[in-house]
């Protein structure tokens, strides 16, 4: 006889940067499992260390970490993350990202600009990520990127049925903000049985975050409209599109998006906005300050938890979404 046989079994490990632990905690308790107990300091210079408690020897490893802000010093923990866990003799590293920092940068728009979205799949590849596991991509191309299986979630059955279960889907119109939303935005009107609009803009293309409406292609007049998208951030895109909603007689508008990102004027914006619902996942966390009546935040750990475990015992992701086609 040649060669030693094992009778060990497949184990699971999920760790957490410091980012958003919250929805790491939430994914654990969804697996029924416990994070491994991770030491994580900052140096004086701003360096990061990291060292994880437990062996992770021959395990098949999920590291989570959301890309919120202050976004690189994220990013670079996770790397180091990836780092330790290879060196660790890790069987498998999963990395999962709810929310993909840079995927705005997705591609050139003008010469001598970057493509960090391409940028970011490869660091993660370079320091040895197997997998990724990623909700609501900007756009699907960037699952191209990285060179290896990328498992696309989707957050759109989460926030269409608790739309679908508040409004009387009679009334309801779904609107894109943009005509890049609009195969989002139709798949949401399979689900809802429900008709579409979309709000023409253009871009200052030398002003970031600078919008200007156009005009509203589809009937709004005494319509619910529910406005879906991928993220809002400092949230002049979509209160542009609300306001042009309502002056083309919308009777209401809720606003949906799978990544509250929130930064900068967000918090006035987001206040002072018509806009009765915002509606979010917890994707990312969401600003003390934002705390408001009108914000709803739907957990998607639930999600994250099935996909995990498909990977995990060599299931199908893709089957947890087979009815959005």
């Amino acid at each position: 006889m040649t060669g030693i046989k094992t009778t060990g079994e497949k184990k699971l490990m999920l760790f957490s940067g410091r980012a958003h632990p919250e929805l790491a905690e939430e994914v654990a308790h969804q697996l029924g499992v416990g994070l491994v107990p991770t030491k994580a300091f900052d140096f004086a210079n701003g360096e990061i260390y990291v060292r994880f408690q437990e062996s992770a020897r021959g395990a098949d490893c999920f590291l989570m970490q959301s890309h919120t802000a202050p976004i690189n010093k994220w990013v670079m923990e996770q790397l180091i993350m990836i780092d330790a866990l290879k060196r660790a003799s890790a069987r498998s590293i999963t990395v999962i990202l709810p929310f993909y920092g840079y995927a705005r940068q997705d591609k050139k728009h003008r010469g001598r600009e970057p493509i960090s979205a391409r940028l970011i799949a490869d660091l993660m590849k370079t320091a040895g990520a197997d997998r990724l596991l990623t909700v609501d991509l900007h756009t699907d191309q960037i699952q191209g990127f990285f060179d290896g299986p990328v498992d696309h979630l989707f957050a759109l059955p989460i926030l269409a049925d608790y739309v679908g279960a508040k409004v009387d889907r009679d009334k309801l119109t779904v609107v894109s903000p943009d005509a890049g939303r609009v195969r989002v935005a139709d798949r949401w009107c399979d689900r809802l049985g429900a008709p579409l609009a979309i709000v023409h803009k253009r871009r200052d293309k030398d002003v970031a975050n600078q919008v200007t409406v156009h005009e509203v292609v589809g009937d709004v007049k005494g319509r619910v409209c529910v406005l879906v998208d991928d993220m809002i951030d400092t949230g002049g895109t979509i209160c542009a599109a609300a306001d042009a909603l309502f002056a083309h007689g919308a009777a209401d508008v809720i606003v949906t998006a799978t990544h509250g990102v929130l930064s900068g004027p967000a918090a006035d914006r987001l206040k002072n906005s018509k806009v009765s619902e915002f509606v979010f996942t917890n994707t990312l966390p969401t600003p003390n300050e934002l705390e408001l009546d009108k914000i709803t935040v739907l957990s998607i750990a639930p999600t994250i938890a099935r996909a995990v475990r498909e990977v995990f015992e060599d299931g199908s992701v893709t089957s947890l979404f087979d009815e959005l086609g």
